[in-house]
């Protein structure tokens, strides 16, 4: 009797671990090739399944698999997709379940955040109700950190130490210049609503008055007037201001600092760069010389400065996922556990699907400091420990060595369908 088959797709912005996570499904998928059959993975994703764009990961040797561990990006492309719900649109679920009943597909693994939770939630139900039963496992990813019920997001703690490392590099340069050059630096982070990201930069202190000075943090409405006066007290004491800044820094009224006035893929509000719209405020009132930079892709892509947790992390989370099926589990997504804070210890534990979907995390006060510029005490206890360890990639030639697959697709069976 031939073996069902599974199906793994990357959604939504990538990182530097989440092909450690592809990682982890595959070998222990090819671990079990007495109860899975091959392992296919959507090309751009979802996009892929709706498409019928099948990628075979069994003509890629072993060798290569393991090399999606210490490889950033999406090893078979991603994409910004949002499935509309059931009510909305039955058409594209259908044809999910089309595509996978014409491939003897049974395992469905869906690493994404929030919205990919809900689909994969949302495929689980429409296929028991249309009696093609689809074990559907949802694999946490998101540098946001933003999805509940598990302590840290794999992809976070990555960024979170490629921001910190950023900050305190960028001080020191900045504070032997600021006599008689730059005085204020601004770097502008990943985090629409949470400001998870922008509080990694805070681990760059190590003692009091050391940057960045300031963090700006969605959580905390931005009031212009208390922020220059931040700056120009800082200036006058330090001689200069490091300040990181979360890209979704919003008024009282909910109004985003940047708001480009356009929409992206999903609906979300543009941002149009925060670091110079504040800058601007900054040199319109004190004319201080400043610089700024936009982390951006830059670190989320960042695998050579990689967290050693978060690596170990984003693999135990895609094995634990073809393990939860194989056991039965379904509409589920694995976790992880905080044990203990020092030395950080954690554990895989669950959560289901429709508890996830669709739910953003943010800051929780105790985590940010009475005047908001800043974090606390306990802020610092959750997430120095996400940022621990180094797991460099193999170097050639003074640059890491990344696989690349040339991602070959089987044979279409269906229809052409047009998303």
């Amino acid at each position: 009797m031939a073996k069902p088959n599974a199906f793994y797709a990357q959604s939504g912005g990538v990182t530097a671990v989440i092909n450690a996570s592809a990682c982890g499904v595959i070998e222990t998928a090819r671990q079990n090739r007495d109860r899975i059959g091959k392992v296919y993975a959507g090309r751009n994703g979802i996009l892929g399944a709706l498409t019928e764009e099948l990628i075979d990961t069994g003509r890629e040797s072993a060798r290569a698999i393991r090399g999606l561990r210490s490889t950033p990006s999406g090893a078979f492309g991603s994409c910004r997709y949002k499935l509309r719900s059931l009510e909305e649109n039955k058409r594209e679920y259908r044809r999910l379940i089309d595509v996978f009943a014409a491939h003897d597909i049974r395992y469905f693994f869906y690493n994404g955040g929030g919205d990919s939770q809900d689909t994969a939630n949302k495929v689980s139900q429409l296929g028991e109700t249309l009696g093609f039963p689809i074990t559907c496992i949802g694999i946490p990813k998101t540098v946001d950190n933003d999805l509940p019920l598990t302590d840290c997001c794999p992809g976070f703690g990555s960024v979170a130490k490629y921001v910190a490392v950023s900050t305190r590099e960028a001080a020191l340069d900045v504070a032997s210049m600021c006599e008689t050059s730059t005085k204020v630096f601004i770097l502008e982070v990943m985090g629409r609503h949470a400001g998870w990201i922008a509080a990694a930069a805070g681990l760059a202190q190590e003692k009091r008055g050391d940057a960045p000075h300031i963090i700006i943090l969605p959580e905390v409405p931005f009031h212009k007037g208390r922020f220059l006066a931040k700056v120009k007290r800082t200036v006058r004491e330090r001689g200069y201001c490091v300040i990181v800044v979360s890209e979704g820094a919003q008024y009282k009224n909910g109004r985003f600092v940047a708001d480009a006035g356009t929409k992206d893929a999903f609906g979300h509000t543009q941002l149009g760069g925060v670091a110079p719209t504040i800058a601007a405020m900054i040199k319109e009132r004190f004319g201080y010389k400043y610089h700024w930079a936009v982390a951006d892709y830059l670190q989320r892509a960042a695998r050579h400065v990689a967290s050693a947790t978060d690596v170990e992390q984003a693999y135990a989370l895609g094995k634990a996922a073809v393990e939860f099926a194989l056991t039965g589990k379904n509409a589920v997504m694995p976790t992880i556990v905080r044990t203990n804070d020092k030395p950080y210890r954690w554990k895989i534990g669950e959560a289901k699907l429709e508890r996830v979907a669709n739910v953003e995390r943010k800051m929780p006060k105790s985590y940010i400091s009475s005047d908001g510029f800043g974090i606390t005490a306990a802020a610092r206890r959750y997430l120095a420990p996400l940022i621990e360890g180094e797991d460099y990639p193999a170097y050639k030639n003074g640059l890491p060595r990344y696989v690349r697959f040339e991602n070959k697709l089987v044979a279409k069976k269906l229809k052409a369908f047009r998303v």
